[in-house]
């Protein structure tokens, strides 16, 4: 199935700035105010949580620890991936402190509440500084098991196509860049895939026929999609993720921000798919350089009973 109604999230202890990936990640802003700004981004992380429940969502809490300190740990779908034939994926990492969140408890959690059949184990590929960072790194399709990427520092072509080999997933693969022409991080910045709607800046896409490929695949597959400008990437639009409530019916998950960014006839057609959920993460967003979807790491596995 596409989405899922379980998802992890990790209530950080010492969020911060974080220079390990500053230099790609042109989102991130450092505060004035550093205790000041992890303070609201705890505020803003419980208010996002209970905002979710209400709106039926299942979510997993895991409290992060201070010692080592992981400033990103907040954003959890980068290093690790799972799916509904078990499969548990773990991911090569570019920024030194992002591989430490490995090893602060996730794992165990997850263990112990899912039935995991196989890790797919792809974090030795840091030693050839080979980096996929999961859902952040690729969109994906998992009906139709197509796997969405955009070329960067992040993203390396060796480290996808082990990624499709061993799960079965096709790669639609092209070049994105922001208004600066500076090579998008994270392909989840800028195009998300639910059971209906895409949404995608397709102005990204420099190149045309990259750009018609990744059109005819949304296109082919049934997916209506939402065409986003530089404006709607800037303020994360693109970062949403689909989930669904207890019965079923789809949520499209995103920030204040984002759906500030959308006119009258966006917002309809995000309507007729989905019941919109905005949560308030403006200093997450500012400080991390991500937004909703990066901290929602989506749970496909089974319940261990």
């Amino acid at each position: 199935m596409q989405t899922t109604n379980t998802v992890l999230m990790i209530r950080p202890a010492r969020f911060a700035f974080n220079p390990d990936t500053a230099s790609n990640n042109r989102f991130q802003q450092a505060p004035l105010d550093p205790e000041s700004a992890s303070r609201k981004a705890l505020e803003e992380f419980d208010g996002y949580v209970d905002t979710l429940r209400q709106h039926g969502v299942e979510v997993l809490v895991v409290q992060d620890t201070p010692e080592p300190h992981t400033p990103d740990s907040i954003f959890p779908n980068n290093w690790w991936s799972s799916h509904a034939d078990g499969s548990l994926v773990l991911y090569p990492m570019q920024g030194h402190n992002r591989r430490l969140e490995r090893g602060k408890g996730v794992l165990q959690v997850i263990r112990e509440r899912f039935s995991i059949g196989q890790t797919i184990d792809l974090s030795p590929l840091e030693q050839q500084n080979l980096f996929l960072e999961g859902t952040g790194s690729m969109v994906l399709d998992r009906e139709h098991r197509i796997s969405y990427a955009c070329h960067s520092d992040r993203t390396h072509e060796t480290a996808l196509r082990q990624f499709a080999e061993q799960l079965d997933y096709r790669l639609c693969l092209f070049h994105a860049v922001d208004r600066q022409q500076a090579p998008i991080y994270h392909s989840n910045v800028m195009m998300n895939v639910g059971r209906q709607l895409a949404v995608a800046c397709l102005d990204a896409l420099p190149h045309a026929h990259e750009r018609k490929a990744l059109e005819h695949s949304l296109r082919d597959t049934g997916k209506d999609i939402l065409a986003l400008g530089f404006e709607h990437l800037e303020n994360f639009a693109g970062n949403m993720l689909e989930v669904h409530d207890k019965q079923g019916q789809p949520l499209l998950v995103m920030s204040r921000s984002a759906w500030r960014s959308l006119d009258s006839r966006q917002r309809s057609q995000v309507e007729r798919h989905n019941q919109p959920v905005v949560v308030n993460i403006d200093h997450i967003e500012r400080i991390g350089g991500g937004s909703a979807r990066c901290m929602l790491a989506e749970v496909h596995l089974p319940v261990r009973h």
